[in-house]
């Protein structure tokens, strides 16, 4: 009589090598997951199989790159049955998790208690502010604009760079200016340190060093259990170093990437992350995610021969797991290169009605683009032509202004010290604001 092993919730549809990477024990585990291959099923049945096993959940930190990232696994997590403690799991992104651990330990680097923390526009503004009282926002002179001061400082922060390299690296138009710039950031530092605020990049300074430099770092070094990180391939040189923190000799961590994907290097990420991780955690496990589940193989065969060209350091050729079409059912793919934006947008309008005309309908045809501006010239022709459509995305809940002067009031009750949103309500006062030029 055979006896049939029974199969856990979380190992059903696994591949081999997704069974694998969910079923790692102890050392530092680098999934390199290529398009389309099933990572966030993966973390989930990971997450799913820690928490089954008796893993405290409290213990468990899920790093994402977005909230909506982390409730989704979590999600996943509690049907592939996980114990309904998954909602105690640490899941979130760097920056809160981060708050959420500096409103316990802040103190331990110099936090007082109930700071605030800046939007990237406000951080903005009082920057803007700052500027002007050290009197470069002056008529006629030129100097980096408030915007461009904070790319600059964030790059630094985020990046370990050096200011002067920093700037001749990636703003040499205005590279002369670093010694007012570096006057402009410690004025800017001093500032949110006397108004017990903080902005997004100060989140993650303040993360590192209570990992690394503060009364509690033993402590928080070993606060968690297991450690799983998304996106690796999407991290900075800093939030390298915190999941370095994190598990310093590599136990129980577990981070997901693929560096064919990395595409936030504007914002400091870095996929030599990935390439350095080996480094960084000798003896570590590569498990390697390469069958997709989206695509066909044709599909697969145009990406295969992209990435071929590419400087990946994890090679890998994805293969089509989906059996439901053969070659002969859909058109390959095509690249089409046009000489300007506007014979784009032509282009593509084009082959909207030419579909149209072959029997697939508007509302089954869609046009990608890699940003909400690129649309605008596409939606010009499509009005122009009289053909109806819908667009997805747009300004955020949270950055429309009748949000944030809302916000500012509560900001205000929370902390009456926060300069920025006392600008922001005052600023609403009929008569209250900057005095308009004379003449």
């Amino acid at each position: 009589m055979s006896v049939v092993e029974a199969i856990a919730p979380w190992e059903v549809g696994l591949n081999p090598a997704q069974a694998s990477a969910v079923a790692h024990d102890g050392g530092p585990l680098l999934v390199v997951a290529g398009a389309g291959s099933g990572k966030t099923r993966t973390l989930a049945s990971r997450v799913a199989r820690l928490l089954a096993e008796g893993a405290d959940p409290d213990r468990l930190l899920l790093l994402t790159f977005s909230r909506r990232a982390a409730r989704e696994m979590l999600r996943r997590a509690d049907h592939l049955g996980a114990p309904r403690t998954s909602g105690q799991v640490w899941g979130g992104t760097f920056h809160a998790i981060a708050n959420r651990l500096l409103r316990r330990h802040g103190s331990a680097v110099g936090l007082a208690e109930g700071f605030t923390i800046l939007d990237q526009a406000d951080a903005c503004d009082l920057l803007g502010v700052v500027r002007a009282e050290m009197g470069l926002a002056e008529r006629g002179k030129r100097f980096p604009k408030k915007e461009t001061l904070l790319d600059i400082y964030s790059r630094v922060i985020n990046s370990g760079q050096h200011l002067a390299d920093t700037m001749k690296e990636h703003f040499p138009w205005c590279a002369a200016d670093v010694d007012d710039v570096a006057r402009t950031f410690s004025a800017f530092v001093e500032r949110k340190r006397d108004r017990n605020l903080t902005d997004y990049d100060d989140l993650l300074l303040y993360w590192r060093a209570l990992l690394t430099d503060s009364p509690v770092a033993d402590l928080l070094q070993s606060r968690f259990d297991h450690v799983l990180v998304d996106e690796y391939q999407d991290t900075n040189v800093l939030q390298a170093d915190i999941v370095a923190g994190l598990a310093p000799e590599g136990r129980n961590l577990f981070v997901v990437g693929d560096d064919a994907q990395a595409i936030y290097g504007f914002r400091a990420a870095s996929a030599a992350n990935m390439a350095d991780f080996p480094e960084r955690f000798p003896g570590c496990t590569v498990v390697t995610l390469d069958w997709n589940y989206r695509s066909t193989q044709p599909i697969l065969d145009v990406a295969n021969a992209v990435l071929t060209g590419a400087r990946g350091v994890f090679p890998k050729e994805l293969r089509s797991a989906r059996d439901d079409l053969v070659p002969g059912d859909i058109s390959p793919p095509r690249l089409v290169r046009v000489p300007e934006e506007g014979a784009q947008a032509n282009y593509v309008c084009d082959r909207v009605l030419e579909h149209r005309e072959q029997g697939v309908a508007l509302r089954d045809q869609a046009v990608l683009f890699r940003t909400g501006h690129h649309s605008a010239r596409l939606e010009v022709e499509l009005g122009r032509r009289n053909i109806p459509f819908v667009k997805f995305g747009g300004l955020k809940f949270l950055d429309a202004g009748h949000v944030k002067d809302l916000l500012a009031f509560l900001r205000l009750l929370e902390n009456p010290s926060d300069e920025m949103a006392w600008h922001r309500v005052l600023g609403m006062l009929e008569g209250v604001g900057r005095r308009p030029p004379a003449g």
